[in-house]
């Protein structure tokens, strides 16, 4: 009986340190993290960008561009009329 329970506590230990040197040290898991993070934000960075160039392509945005120089345009031949 002893033999089964010293076989069962070395297997017990065996697996618990292969699971420890799988983590790695504290410094190895903050890098790893670090990694993820930028890997995220670069991402992100990355749809963000190419959401803001399609926004700023699309038909609304072009014709409301449009439509805003022409009322700017108007109001400045407006003040230039009525001050000369």
């Amino acid at each position: 009986m002893k033999l089964y329970l010293a076989a069962a506590v070395l297997m017990l230990v065996l697996a618990v340190h292969t699971e420890a040197q799988d983590e790695g040290t504290l410094e190895q898991q903050f890098a790893k993290f670090q990694t993820q993070v930028k890997e995220i934000a670069d991402d992100l960075t990355t749809k963000t960008k190419t959401t803001f160039e399609q926004i700023e392509q699309s038909e609304f945005a072009v014709k409301t561009k449009n439509w805003f120089t022409e009322q700017f345009e108007k109001v400045k031949q407006k003040l230039s009329e009525t001050f000369n």
